[in-house]
């Protein structure tokens, strides 16, 4: 059986449902498997298959301790008709390059993809009799995640769900998606301060072994994540990769075998890891482009070898980007390292005293044997927005122009086609959308969508313009130092 332990240390292992059900390892790491180098597909088995196909394939490697049947109930409950899109992850010819459009699901972002089969992963690793005890999703988001993890876990048995937002730092629809959730496990918070703020906290309750006892012996609850630090999140987004490479073949723009290029818009690393995932399984991967908004800290990475958060914080257009510790990276570094946990447990100690850190050359030679940066500001993503739709007739949100931009920049390797991720449907940005598009952008953001959608003759999804009128059920705000004080409360409120 597959066995897992932590980026920092080899002392002890979990299986796959331990560590999803842990979500981190003891030592503040992220869990790692060394067995992804044997774990090959053969590119020429991809082709015709549906998506459920594809990820119950995918996922019985990486989660061998499923049996094959608990992985097919959850993946027929996860992608079924809560997706707008029945190939769930569609890839679409814009231009020169193909679009994989990832926003399809319940709220309209990448983040539904793992988020609706979490759930269904986690509500396994707890023992069917015990009824006494709850597994407390603890998370911080900085756009989308939140809102993807309160629908996948919502009402979900033996369950409970504490999300954390930036105050002011996400977009109206964003917030209200959060705070209009409806369900009794469900609690939503915003924290004075950024999502790195928010983020380290989180980390910070995890690591707390006093709150942890409290939370075990007086309130019956065991924390867990459903940020991309949990494992359980991080497998499913590699099957969508694999899937794009077999609609490739399926449209005839390559043969099996041919390497893929994709540019990933992404801010805390977890997008764009899952690539490096498929790429270790034996996905054809020629690059991987990552693609950075103002917060470039990964793009200064991946140029200098110099890991940098002590920095300015923007607040851009494409909020979910806006964060300066990329947690995920340490999987990457793990891996591109032989598996050098003492190399990066130093590094880490060095990004939480020092808040930078620096690889060493060779390191950083053969992350960029395959890693690709670039970025852009909120100008070049207007003009890319603006761009797309002229030139396309395609619509794209700031987080997909921000990847459109860098790919557009990029020199193409030969005859390689190009797969620019899509992270987010443009309606959960509609000002920014419509302003770069040059349409008079009302006061409500629902007054946008039906600008937006009369100028260009798509449609909002329902999901989305249906919030306007909704009833507000969460309004706290607190201060960072208050989140640990916050989840205890929460888990006496909602004691199983």
């Amino acid at each position: 059986m597959m066995s897992f332990h932590s980026t920092r240390s080899t002392d002890s292992t979990v299986t796959a449902k331990q560590a999803i059900r842990q979500g981190i390892a003891p030592d503040g790491g992220l869990f790692v498997t060394d067995a992804l180098a044997a774990l090959q597909v053969n590119p020429a088995s991809l082709a015709g298959q549906t998506y459920q196909e594809t990820a119950v394939r995918i996922l019985g490697l990486l989660l061998d301790d499923y049996s094959a049947e608990e992985l097919d109930l959850c993946v027929r409950a996860a992608y079924g008709a809560q997706w707008s899109d029945t190939d769930i992850t569609p890839l679409v010819r814009v231009g020169d390059d193909y679009v994989l459009e990832l926003f399809n699901g319940p709220t309209s972002a990448f983040k539904d993809v793992a988020l609706q089969l979490l759930p269904r992963l986690m509500s396994r690793t707890l023992p069917q009799a015990d009824e006494t005890e709850r597994i407390m999703i603890l998370t911080a988001t900085s756009g989308d995640t939140g809102k993807a993890a309160l629908a996948g876990f919502a009402g979900a048995p033996g369950t409970a769900i504490t999300v954390f937002y930036p105050e002011g730092k996400v977009s109206q629809v964003q917030r209200l998606q959060m705070v209009t959730q409806a369900g009794s496990n469900v609690r939503v918070c915003a924290v004075r301060g950024n999502f790195d703020d928010a983020q380290a906290a989180v980390k910070a309750v995890f690591a707390d072994r006093d709150l942890a006892g409290r939370l075990r012996d007086q309130a019956g609850t065991v924390l867990s994540s459903a940020n991309s630090i949990n494992v359980g999140r991080l497998v499913p987004q590699v099957v969508y990769y694999f899937r794009a490479y077999g609609s490739l073949i399926d449209l005839g723009a390559i043969k099996a075998g041919d390497p893929v290029e994709f540019c990933v818009p992404t801010g805390n690393f977890g997008d764009v890891l899952a690539g490096y995932y498929a790429s270790m399984m034996g996905l054809p991967v020629a690059r991987l482009t990552v693609a950075s908004d103002r917060n470039k800290v990964l793009t200064d990475f991946l140029s200098t070898g110099v890991y940098d958060r002590n920095r300015p914080f923007y607040t851009t257009t494409s909020p979910s980007m806006d964060i300066l510790i990329s947690s995920n990276l340490e999987r990457m570094l793990y891996y591109m390292s032989g598996g050098d946990t003492q190399l990066i447990s130093s590094l880490m100690e060095d990004l939480f005293t020092q808040g930078r850190y620096q690889v060493p050359a060779g390191l950083l030679k053969r992350i960029r044997s395959l890693f690709a940066c670039g970025w852009a500001d909120e100008d070049q993503v207007s003009a890319a927005i603006r761009e797309c739709w002229q030139e396309n007739r395609y619509l794209i949100d700031p987080h997909t122009a921000c990847g459109y931009r860098v790919m557009g920049q990029a020199p193409r390797l030969g005859g390689v086609p190009r797969v620019l991720l899509s992270t987010a449907s443009p309606y959960k940005f509609p000002r920014v959308v419509g302003r770069a598009l040059g349409l008079e952008t009302p006061t409500s953001d629902f007054s946008c969508m039906d600008a937006l959608s009369a100028a260009t003759g798509t449609l909002p999804p329902p999901g989305l313009r249906g919030l306007e009128g909704a009833g507000i059920r969460f309004d706290d705000c607190i201060d960072v130092d208050d989140m640990p004080a916050y989840v205890y409360r929460t888990a006496l409120c909602m004691k199983p």
